[in-house]
C-alpha cells in the first residue's frame, strides 16, 4: 500500500505556512509542506534515477533514467527541510544551494536543474 496522496489544498496551505514563517510553523506543517513538495517532484519529473531526500521528512526518487533496486542509490540529493522549501518553491536556485553548500548531491545525475522550482512562491500585493 502507497502513502496516501497529499491533496493541493491542505499541501498549498502548509507550503504557504512553512514559508511564510519557518520556525514559527509547527513540524506538522513543515513536514507536509516538505512531503506535498516532494510529491510534486516525484509526479513531474517521474522515474527512478535520483533520490531526493530530506530528512527526516521525507524522500522520493525522480526523474527519468537508469535506476537502482538494492543499497544506496548512485545518485543522491540531500537537504534540510528549510532548504528543499527554498529550492522547490524558486526562492533559492539549485546553483546559489550548490555554490552555498546548503544541497548534497553526488553521482553524475544528481542534479534538479530544470525541475525545480516545483511550486511559484506568489508574490505579495
Amino acid at each position: 500500500m502507497g502513502k496516501a496522496r497529499i491533496g493541493d489544498s491542505e499541501g498549498n496551505a502548509a507550503v504557504s505556512a512553512a514559508t511564510g514563517d519557518f520556525e514559527g510553523a509547527s513540524r506538522d506543517i513543515r513536514a507536509t509542506a516538505v512531503r506535498y513538495l516532494l510529491q510534486l517532484l516525484a509526479e513531474r519529473a517521474e522515474g527512478n534515477s535520483v533520490e531526493v531526500r530530506v530528512p527526516p521528512f521525507g524522500a522520493v526518487q525522480c526523474i527519468e533514467g537508469p535506476g537502482h533496486t538494492r543499497g544506496t542509490p548512485p545518485n543522491v540529493v540531500e537537504m534540510d527541510a528549510r532548504t528543499w522549501l527554498e529550492l522547490a518553491t524558486g526562492s533559492l536556485s539549485w546553483a546559489e544551494g550548490r555554490a552555498a553548500a546548503r544541497i548534497h548531491a553526488s553521482g553524475q545525475r544528481a542534479d534538479l536543474t530544470g525541475y525545480v522550482p516545483v511550486v511559484h512562491r506568489r508574490s505579495e500585493p
